[in-house]
């Protein structure tokens, strides 16, 4: 896909130097059943570098602004390299290696699975482990979204655009069912602390049906999903309350046996078990690779805002 870069100017340059990294933004309030939250970023002059991005409980849409994403390694590995101008991702359950050679910036969209029908026109389960070229799910749609990012002077005119554009294409839907919606936000609020038999049960349901279900709508298998779910909420937890070398990151002093209690682990090796299935990493080694120079954009652009709580149980 050949990559299309807007012309440098110096204004360009100014907001570079003058403007956040990172900047999180809540969408338009009818659009928040969809799409948890927007993420800004923008990196320039620093050392090139690998990203891993993990598993989460929202589907990811990233726009550019400058030079292309380039993926190195994408959860499915049957899926070659690549590089992207926009790309869709869906929900998987295994890291996606995403580098860069010192400079790169755009928006990224976090979307709840439930909301895919209606942003996207498919169910999440279409979308299950693949990164896919945006056209080939928004059609000319992506062409136009990455076109009006480009034309806006900054991000308050960026997120304005996301709104304008989202809202105007979105098709509200009930086609997903209402058992599997509620179960999804049972999962949500029990940060995946849930058995599959219990969703079923609460869902008049045998755990077969519920699976299928599940599975077309989410993306993953209630099982699978309840690890993504516990696994992202002690990785944004450790974001928040712990650093490497033992610094703190905020008033909270947070051990990684501490995180896996809170979480839902039976103990620190299985989060550790949990971590290197989930991101191909110990969490030490990820904690120290995400504090790194060069990575703290990416650890700000994937995390939620706020606490890292989620956002949207739509």
């Amino acid at each position: 896909m050949a990559a299309r870069t807007r012309r440098t100017t110096d204004a360009d340059e100014r907001e570079e130097r003058d403007e956040a990294r990172f900047l999180h933004r809540r969408p338009a309030p009818a659009l928040r059943p969809l799409v948890a939250w927007y993420t800004g970023y923008r990196e320039a002059g620093v050392p090139p570098a690998t990203h891993r991005g993990l598993p989460s409980p929202y589907l990811t849409v990233i726009v550019t602004l400058d030079d292309p994403l380039v993926v190195a390694a994408h959860p499915d590995p049957r899926t070659p390299p690549g590089s992207y101008d926009t790309l869709v991702g869906g929900l998987h359950t295994g890291p996606a290696l995403i580098t860069h050679d010192g400079r790169q910036s755009g928006v990224q969209l976090a979307l709840t699975p439930l909301g895919a029908r209606a942003l996207l026109g498919l169910p999440a389960g279409e979308l299950s482990g693949l990164d896919l070229d945006g056209a080939e799910v928004l059609g000319r749609r992506a062409g136009e979204l990455r076109e009006r990012l480009l034309e806006a002077p900054g991000w308050d005119e960026r997120f304005a655009v996301l709104d304008a554009i989202l809202s105007r294409h979105a098709r509200p839907t009930r086609a997903h069912p209402a058992e599997v919606a509620r179960a999804w936000r049972r999962m949500l609020a029990a940060g995946g602390q849930v058995t599959v038999s219990g969703l079923a049960r609460e869902a008049g349901w045998s755990t077969r049906h519920l699976n299928g279900r599940f599975r077309e709508e989410i993306g993953l298998s209630p099982k699978e999903a309840a690890r993504v779910v516990r696994f992202d909420r002690v990785r944004r937890l450790l974001q928040v309350h712990y650093q490497p070398g033992g610094a703190v990151a905020s008033g909270r002093r947070l051990t990684l046996a501490d995180a896996a209690a809170e979480c839902g682990f039976y103990d620190q090796a299985h989060l550790a078990r949990e971590f290197g299935a989930l991101a191909g990493c110990s969490p030490s080694r990820w904690l120290a690779e995400e504090g790194g120079h060069g990575s703290e954009l990416f650890r700000n652009v994937q995390a939620a805002p706020g606490d890292g709580s989620p956002d949207s149980v739509a």
